[in-house]
């Protein structure tokens, strides 16, 4: 699943085609309007036009340029495109801070982060909350830590849970940052998990460690496939699917995406 919009312009538009003189170094950050962004531009030697995306879960612009492309050109562009960025962030949604007191979304229900001096170290789950103590300044850290942990123990269970029903082998586990996939198998048999679904319900976290299970059989997304997961998973997948596709995109505006 793409983490991104694009949008291109035809290169013989925005400049004539002749080498261009070395540009100066792009700036780290970009303001357009009243908003600053991240930028990150990238020059790919095949590219014909230039393409402006816009990656909400680090507030970024992610600009490819063609090699003979002015950095110039491309940070007007993106100026250019101010109504169209402001539509693609406010469609994603707003950056969900992980601070005190701030709602984020764990198995499926939303907590409030309750950090408190006298808190201990330990993060623990406590009714609707997220409780924890520690050094104020590394409440982001140390709960994107723990949500990764708690994600890695989760989809261990599921794993076992869906190899012994497969009567196969468990492989290995690795937990993801990917920022397009939900999980993937590779052709040696590891499967990777994105850690973000541990924000999700368990019925859609389950679902996609299901789902690359059944590639353990079937490296496809044939009709066998589909008949294979539907026997493994105990749920509806096409539920599981329509959620992630409604509410996927804002778990990546959890925290900082690390």
């Amino acid at each position: 699943m793409s983490a991104t919009r694009r949008m291109a312009a035809p290169i013989a538009r925005l400049f004539a085609r002749k080498p261009a003189p070395a540009s100066p170094e792009a700036p780290g950050r970009l303001t357009i309007g009243e908003r600053e962004y991240a930028l990150v531009i990238r020059r790919h030697a095949r590219a014909r036009n230039i393409r402006l995306r816009t990656d909400p879960a680090r507030g970024a612009l992610l600009i490819t340029l063609p090699g003979h492309a002015r950095l110039g050109e491309a940070i007007a562009f993106a100026r250019a495109q101010a109504d169209w960025i402001e539509a693609s962030f406010a469609r994603a949604g707003a950056h969900i801070a992980i601070a005190p007191d701030a709602l984020i979304p764990y198995r499926g229900a939303q907590r409030r982060i309750d950090w408190n001096t006298q808190h201990g170290r330990q993060v623990a789950v406590a009714g609707d909350t997220i409780r924890l103590g520690g050094a104020r300044d590394l409440i982001e850290t140390r709960l994107t830590r723990w949500l990764k942990a708690e994600a890695k123990c989760l989809c261990n269970a599921d794993l076992a849970d869906y190899c012994a029903r497969a009567a196969i082998p468990v492989p290995s586990l690795a937990i993801s940052n990917a920022a397009r996939r939900w999980g993937s198998c590779s052709a040696g048999g590891t499967i990777r998990i994105n850690w973000r679904l541990v924000m999700a319900p368990d019925a859609v976290r389950r679902s996609v460690v299901a789902h690359e299970v059944a590639h353990l059989r079937h490296m496809n997304h044939s009709a066998d496939f589909y008949a294979w997961l539907d026997h493994l998973f105990e749920g509806d997948r096409k539920d599981a699917d329509r959620w992630l596709k409604a509410h996927g995109r804002g778990l990546y505006l959890v925290g900082g995406g690390g």
